[in-house]
């Protein structure tokens, strides 16, 4: 296994000929047909049987030669909903985007998916290669989970890599959590509110939903100003406030969405909780009506020590001890405040979060996540897909 960075250097070409093909056809959600085709046509073409799971998510089995436990790799394959504003040759041509790397997370997992064949016959356990859709709407793992992926062989631990630009990181180094929270929870509510719509001229026959609308985001904000503690992080965005299509007509509804975020639960579940008593207690104040859905409800993602530990130790054999930082040296407190939804996974099996240098302001890549003119750079690819290999090859050994 000592060569293994410099075979997955062998594979860099590959690798960003698979990242730039999904980047062309980026694709949103569950429904991902180009994107689960291309890497089922791959895996095939490796020797793998892959298993299509909840829809467009791709599963294959490394390994299991040698008797021994079962890690799992993931890494998610969805985009976003973002027009890209970069200039290249293969610049998305779906009207989405990848503008959170998801494309360079599934061409590195298919680049450790030809190591790990390459290297099958002294495994000792078994890998499982999860390509997950959803992440960007936060309830792909959810899915695969209860369609059975942490089954049949059963998962006993999880590793994933998430590539980031626009940091104060060069290129390339990778980066471990340590043990403990290291993104927050993930909570989208969606507020209904009911009023009586009427003429903008005769209010006092009307009850404005408008009204309602704007007292409820101002209460919202006094949950985090007045009922969580001041050293917490914690925070509620409103994102979305609608209502009305005239300005001389008072309308019948309006609505407001917005997440909530957070690390410790039970101010996360305070949260919620206040969020629905505000929104229909100061509605009913303005004679409206409020109703409040959490479309979405993701959990912080818990890294286990031990496996935090290994993937330091082992990766820095690899890659040396500078190229391998802890979240604590880069993320403030250790913590990122976006949510992943592999914390549904680390809810259930020993988990490992980890990072990777995509590009720098300072080497020429200043945009962060989530902007129409991201990009990574190319040639450090095959560092993530050697990452993927020896965490799990190394952890496999290690827990025999």
């Amino acid at each position: 296994m000592s060569n293994l960075l410099s075979e997955a250097k062998a594979l860099q070409n590959e690798i960003v000929t698979d990242r730039r093909y999904l980047h062309r056809h980026a694709e949103l959600g569950m429904d991902l047909p180009m994107t689960s085709a291309y890497i089922i046509k791959r895996l095939k073409g490796m020797g793998y049987k892959p298993e299509v799971v909840a829809g467009s998510g791709v599963v294959v089995l490394a390994g299991g030669k040698k008797p021994g436990k079962v890690l799992l790799l993931r890494a998610d394959i969805d985009a976003l909903p973002i027009a890209e504003e970069n200039d290249l040759k293969y610049k998305s041509e779906t009207g989405n985007m990848h503008a959170c790397g998801h494309d360079t997370h599934a061409a590195m997992l298919l680049g450790a998916a030809k190591l790990l064949k390459d290297h099958e016959d002294e495994i000792e356990g078994t890998v499982k290669l999860m390509f997950q859709p959803a992440e960007e709407r936060l309830y792909g793992a959810k899915a695969m989970i209860e369609a059975g992926v942490l089954e049949s062989p059963k998962v006993d631990a999880a590793a994933m890599i998430h590539i980031f630009s626009g940091m104060p990181m060069k290129a390339g180094t990778l980066v471990v959590a340590e043990g403990g929270y290291s993104s927050s929870s993930g909570d989208m509510f969606h507020i209904d509110i009911q009023g009586k719509g009427g003429h903008g001229a005769m209010p006092q026959d009307s009850i404005d939903p408008l009204n309602a609308a704007a007292h409820i985001f101002m209460g919202l904000q006094e949950i985090i100003a007045r009922e969580v503690t001041p050293s917490s992080t914690a925070v509620i965005t409103v994102g979305q406030m609608h209502g009305g299509n005239a300005a001389n007509i008072i309308p019948d509804t309006s609505f407001i969405e917005g997440t909530i975020r957070a690390f410790d639960n039970r101010e996360r579940e305070l949260m919620k909780r206040r969020v629905v008593e505000i929104s229909e207690r100061v509605a009913s104040a303005y004679r409206a009506e409020a109703s409040v859905e959490y479309r979405m409800e993701c959990p912080s993602v818990y890294n286990d020590s031990s496996l935090s530990e290994l993937c330091i130790y082992a990766n820095r054999e690899m890659l040396g001890t500078d190229n391998v930082l802890s979240f604590g040296e880069v993320f403030p407190d250790g913590r990122m405040t976006g949510s992943e939804d592999f914390g549904y996974i680390s809810q259930k099996v020993p988990s490992i979060m980890m990072a990777l240098g995509g590009g720098s302001p300072e080497e020429g890549y200043p945009y962060p996540q989530h902007h129409p003119k991201i990009n990574f750079k190319e040639d450090i690819f095959y560092i993530g897909a050697a990452v993927y290999a020896n965490t799990a090859i190394q952890w496999l050994k290690n827990n025999r």
